[in-house]
């Protein structure tokens, strides 16, 4: 039974609720955390793309006044125009790249024709700046457009800077193009409008180029990806001035939020498994006292519904059972039988015996009266030595006797009482459910009757309920009120002579008192 009731609903109910609660409270901490890592991990991303954009646009105006340093010098536009090929090795070209890095430097005279061409530190042949050209030729128009309409002021405030920019892609690689004009540094040369000589330079974006980006802001990894190569979250794209995408500068991703779970983790380990323990422990002190509870409760059911003596159904319990089986054979051609039964001289066996005795005579009666009916059929202790019986599905009176010859051949059999063979009687009374309009209050008061008709014709035996039964017990009951009633008022009794008469031929009765 104890395996039972720890396996009651209740308990499962209990276990089941604390356990979704344990579980709900373990998704709820493992999503905000989760949620909280994600995010931190978001923002760090933005804020690295952020940094990456930044150092990006910081070395494209680093190009800018890296080229113009010799841009904006007497010298330049002097030697430039002079066609002094030397001087601009040494100062405009295989300078620039082998102090400030830039890859190609292209020099152009008033008319955009190359004078000078030098790259990756080796200087060409000028008509090699026609295999550049076709990418060059935009960025170089705005520059001269600039020069011929010069604004008087930028969005800034401050005089405009004749000089265009452009991410560009050369030879299949993206680079950093920036062109200006070669102008004056001081009033000792004076230079007509329109003459200008325009100055290109080249940096192309590699992967040493962007891990000094990178470096900057203490990101790792840092590197070109092509538009072939699946990129992921840390990566921003390099656009055009048309807003086309020449490639992507990757890095690898700094994931602070990852990276304090991973270091938390085995602390957090120790605290899910901690947590796990006591809750193991408060749940199987929880189960516990949930099975002491259901076994409280379901002894107190028990005792309510059942004989503490015999463990037979009690009377609250028949009564129910009794309305049950009258509501379901209402709806069937089979009756229900009630069989009423008392032990016949119960009180001689308590007083000789001893009330020990009697209980256990009791005890033996109600296995018996359960090893004589069916499964599907209900005995009941109503009290003292007073017994019912349920029958259902009994087709007419006669099934209803049968059953009740049994039981008192059972009875008849000897009870052996502590050290004593007792032999015991008993008297039944049988009431028939006789249509749907059956009442178990009338059942029972039937079987009663018929009980009595039992014992007042000879006891161990059984009687059937008949109609008459219930008006001669009506009589009686009748009688017994009204002389109650003249009882006491005093008055309603006198005394009567009733006269004795012989019959003879001669004479008549003389009365006699």
């Amino acid at each position: 039974m104890s395996r039972r009731l720890q396996r009651s609903p209740l308990t499962f109910q209990v276990t089941l609720t604390v356990m979704a609660l344990a579980i709900f409270a373990l998704a709820m901490v493992v999503g905000f955390g989760f949620y909280a890592t994600v995010q931190a991990d978001s923002v760090s991303l933005e804020r690295q793309k952020i940094l990456f954009a930044n150092g990006m646009r910081d070395r494209m105006a680093a190009v800018d006044r890296e080229q113009e340093s010799i841009a904006v010098w007497d010298d330049s536009v002097i030697n430039a125009k002079a066609g002094n090929v030397d001087w601009m090795i040494d100062n405009i070209s295989v300078w620039m790249y082998s102090y400030y890095g830039h890859d190609r430097v292209y020099v152009l005279d008033a008319a955009d024709r190359p004078v000078h061409a030098m790259r990756e530190g080796n200087v060409l042949a000028p008509a090699r700046y026609s295999e550049d050209e076709p990418v060059l030729l935009p960025t170089v128009e705005r520059v001269r457009r600039l020069i011929r309409e010069p604004a008087k002021e930028d969005l800034a405030g401050g005089p405009v800077k004749l000089a265009a920019g452009d991410l560009v892609e050369l030879d299949g690689k993206p680079a950093i193009l920036s062109i200006m004009p070669l102008v004056p540094s001081s009033d000792r040369v004076i230079q007509t409008p329109g003459s200008e000589y325009l100055h290109i330079s080249v940096d192309f974006i590699t992967d040493a180029l962007l891990a000094k980006i990178a470096g900057q802001y203490l990101l790792a990894g840092a590197r070109l990806l092509p538009l072939s190569q699946p990129v992921g979250g840390a990566a921003i794209p390099l656009v055009d001035s048309h807003g086309v995408i020449l490639a992507y500068a990757g890095w690898d991703q700094e994931r602070p939020g990852s990276a304090l779970v991973r270091e938390a983790g085995p602390a957090l380990i120790g605290g899910a498994l901690l947590a796990a323990g006591v809750l193991a422990f408060l749940l199987r002190r929880l189960r516990r006292a949930s099975s002491a509870l259901q076994t409280s409760q379901a002894e107190a059911q028990y005792l309510a519904f059942h004989d503490t003596l015999t463990g037979l159904p009690n009377r609250a319990l028949f009564e129910d059972r009794l309305r049950r089986a009258l509501l379901t054979a209402s709806h069937e051609t089979a009756k229900v039988a009630l069989l009423y039964l008392d032990l016949d001289r119960f009180k001689h066996v308590n007083d000789t015996l001893g009330h020990p005795a009697g209980d256990e005579l009791v005890r033996q009666t109600a296995a018996r009266l359960q090893q004589a009916i069916r499964e599907v059929d209900t005995v009941a202790r109503l009290g003292g030595d007073e017994f019912a019986m349920i029958l259902i599905d009994v087709d007419d009176i006669r099934g209803a006797e049968d059953v009740s010859e049994g039981l008192l051949q059972k009875l008849q059999e000897p009870f052996k009482l502590a050290d004593d063979q007792v032999f015991v009687s008993a008297s039944i009374g049988i009431a028939l459910s006789t249509g749907p309009d059956a009442d178990a209050d009338d059942l029972l008061r039937k079987a009663d009757i018929a009980l009595y008709e039992a014992k007042k014709n000879g006891r161990g035996r059984y009687q059937v309920f008949a109609g008459d039964m219930d008006d001669l017990l009506l009589r009686k009951r009748q009688v017994e009120s009204e002389l109650r009633h003249a009882l006491n008022g005093g008055t309603g009794i006198k005394l009567a002579y009733q006269p004795i008469l012989r019959r003879t031929a001669a004479r008549s009765s003389v009365p006699r008192r």
